[in-house]
């Protein structure tokens, strides 16, 4: 099968674009808005450019339908940073600690995707992919609010962090979602479902305002962005619809202001005034 480079290319440029200009609300504001800084922006130009790679409707919509299980991962990736910090510091500390946070998230994030891969596999012959990836959008959702319960402060940067460190993020956004659109067009959907969503910004994101901020801030973010990355799965369950029906460029406009209008905004404002609510108790 022939690689579309342009539409590797293309996909790639805009999704770097997007995920420096979406990291960057955390920094200004603060924690609380991570889930809003979770809306769909790198799944946009990824989803469009699956379209243009797969070789049928029924190809895009397999791929698309297990983005949540790839949403899923990055929920528990996000979780390992709210865990695994308190847990450590007592024997690490400064970078060797964010280095092995690292380290183990992203362990955590493949041990997780190496399962889900294999548990995928061998239920596609008797389920539907839409219907596991329904089911990976709700049970990400339910880890999201559990994520919220006693949240820990969400405050926002102080200082200013270095211009490399988010270029280098939009870089590696780019990267990943360059290449799953390259396998793509190679005719291997399901994969690049779950590689359009590896925790790129996410972990630069992480990283970034650790070295930094210090930990308090991107701990505090932990909670919101996990509670708001459901919104990409709502994203590219609407697509599967919206796609085919429209085009990619209408359908991707329908799929995200759906996501945005129904999922997005009033997780937004619940989850700021939840995190309100329990910083004046």
């Amino acid at each position: 099968m022939v690689v579309d480079v342009g539409a590797v290319l293309i996909s790639a440029i805009m999704a770097g674009a997007v995920a420096i200009a979406a990291t960057l609300v955390i920094e200004r504001w603060g924690g609380a808005l991570g889930s809003l800084v979770a809306i769909p922006t790198t799944i946009v130009p990824a989803a469009i450019g699956i379209w243009h790679g797969s070789s049928s409707v029924e190809a895009h919509a397999n791929a698309m339908s297990m983005v949540p299980i790839g949403m899923l991962l990055n929920i528990l990736f996000l979780g390992a940073w709210r865990v695994l910090p308190p847990r450590l510091e007592h024997r690490w500390s400064g970078g060797s600690l964010v280095t092995l946070v690292s380290i183990l998230s992203v362990g955590v994030w493949l041990v997780a995707a190496g399962i889900s891969t294999t548990v995928v596999s061998t239920t596609l012959t008797s389920i539907a992919p839409l219907w596991i990836g329904t089911f990976a959008t709700l049970l990400g959702f339910s880890i999201g609010l559990r994520a919220l319960k006693d949240p820990p402060d969400a405050p926002a940067g102080r200082n200013r962090v270095h211009p490399f460190s988010i270029l280098m993020r939009g870089v590696a956004a780019a990267t990943a979602i360059g290449l799953s659109v390259l396998v793509a067009g190679m005719g291997l959907p399901f994969i690049s479902g779950v590689i359009s969503v590896f925790p790129a910004i996410f972990l630069t994101t992480m990283v970034s305002l650790w070295v930094a901020q210090g930990s308090e801030v991107p701990v505090g973010a932990t909670g919101p962005m996990m509670l708001g990355a459901t919104s990409v799965s709502v994203y590219s369950l609407i697509s599967i619809g919206s796609f085919p029906g429209y085009g990619p460029w209408i359908g991707s406009v329908i799929a995200w202001f759906g996501s945005v209008i129904l999922y997005s905004f009033p997780i937004g404002f619940w989850t700021n005034r939840q995190i309100s609510l329990g910083a004046n108790d």
